[in-house]
């Protein structure tokens, strides 16, 4: 029996600690859990076929064909040559008009100018591209969970500390009901304690629907249940400083990386290309027109060879593509310069709410303190018939006010301090 005691315990001890996340762990989650994620394995598998093509060009290429003509004039011996042919008995008929074959032809790239290795270099450079502007999309999700976790930690603390002003006021009601059975206090003061009680229930049941909602809205970021969560406020974190590792910055320069291949891949076209072919036909006529014209019976016909190529096209356009490649990098290093400087006006920005949250945070403890102090004071000149319900009313919400701002100041200081490191990606 006793074993299984530890056993329960251990295994309720173990839930308890599963139920615990941290704000860590539900940007991971929701990030895992985001549809787009699958396209990170889907380029990879994509750019392996984009490079296993561009392999393909150093294959044997194999040409099939077939061809039949008919024509006007064809290559013929000169009159006299037929003549005295024919008075020796022979008759040359010459090429005939109607000629035809078929055959296979295959070639070798030797040497492309560097195309297919520029090719494959812009191919990875086009999926870094693709990439990189996927971990931009991916990035925005943290501040979504961000916000939303956030969010939750101050309304659970608006409960909590509407729970603590609740039994507060029950607790006053209570001894204000003790007075009215013995004459020392009047119906109206409990009535209207009571109604500032359930006035605060209220509050606490529209905190716990906006609650609800904002834990299903990061159940489906995470992909798990969060209603029953216990989410972890975080430690204070030091304050972040460096310059920015926003992801956009890759973006940039894998935009850079990518219009500069381009280029280099656009150079190759000014090289020339070196390459072997292997050509063989039946038909007619054949390579030999002498024996062709003499009879008209088709034949095999060989013919192997290098070919030398060098298309002048790219030089035309050679000045133009330079500057055409310089406007698009000046175009990119703008848009960094810009995405920068709006990072340091953001940066500016937070810390600037960062030191206005510390420099309120000091005296918070202080007024708590002094209003527990007051409401308590007020608590006991109601009980002496000094000062009426009114008056208590007042300094409970007082106090429920200094200690609910205290403990959301905290919150909303680890949440500028987080979106401080969201602005640097620390």
């Amino acid at each position: 029996m006793r074993k299984i005691i530890i056993l329960i315990a251990c295994l309720l001890c173990y839930t308890a600690i599963r139920a615990q996340i941290t704000i860590e762990e539900c940007v991971d989650k929701a990030m895992a859990n985001y549809p787009a994620i699958v396209r990170y394995q889907l380029l990879d598998i994509s750019e392996s076929i984009d490079l296993a093509d561009i392999t393909t060009s150093w294959y044997p290429r194999i040409t099939l064909y077939a061809q039949a003509t008919g024509q006007n004039a064809v290559p013929s011996f000169p009159s006299a040559l037929s003549n005295m042919v024919a008075q020796m008995g022979q008759n040359i008929e010459g090429l005939s008009k109607f000629q035809y074959q078929g055959g296979v032809e295959v070639s070798q790239s030797i040497w492309d100018g560097g195309a297919s290795r520029k090719r494959k270099d812009m191919t990875r450079a086009q999926t870094a591209l693709r990439k990189a502007a996927l971990d931009v999309e991916m990035y925005a999700i943290r501040e979504r969970v961000e916000n939303i976790y956030f969010a939750i930690l101050l309304a659970e603390t608006q409960i909590e500390r509407n729970r603590i002003t609740h039994n507060l006021m029950l607790n006053n009601l209570q001894k204000l009901q003790a007075m009215l059975r013995n004459g020392t206090a009047m119906q109206a003061d409990c009535d209207m304690l009571e109604a500032r009680a359930l006035t605060v229930t209220q509050s606490i049941a529209r905190a716990q629907y906006a609650v609800k909602g904002y834990r299903q809205v990061l159940g489906l970021y995470t992909g798990e249940d969060m209603e029953s969560a216990t989410l972890m406020q975080p430690d204070m974190p030091a304050i972040p400083a460096g310059e920015s590792m926003r992801p956009e910055l890759n973006l940039f320069s894998a935009q850079t990386d990518a219009n500069n291949m381009a280029d280099q891949l656009w150079r190759t076209g000014l090289r020339p290309k070196i390459g072997a072919f292997v050509q063989a036909y039946y038909g007619y006529p054949g390579m030999n027109y002498f024996k062709s014209m003499v009879d008209r019976n088709p034949s095999l016909n060989l013919l192997a060879g290098v070919k030398f190529t060098w298309n002048f096209d790219s030089f035309y356009t050679r000045t133009n593509n330079n500057r055409r490649t310089g406007i698009m990098n000046r175009e990119i290093n703008a848009d960094r310069d810009t995405f920068l400087f709006n990072t340091n006006l953001q940066r500016s920005s937070q810390m600037q709410a960062i030191e206005a949250m510390q420099a309120v945070m000091k005296e918070d403890d202080r007024i708590v303190e002094l209003q527990a102090n007051v409401r308590r004071a007020a608590e006991s000149q109601l009980a002496n018939g000094v000062i009426d319900i009114t008056a208590l009313l007042t300094k409970i919400a007082d106090e429920n006010e200094a200690a609910l701002n205290a403990k959301c100041h905290e919150i909303q200081l680890l949440q500028e301090i987080y979106k401080l490191k969201y602005v640097l990606n620390r």
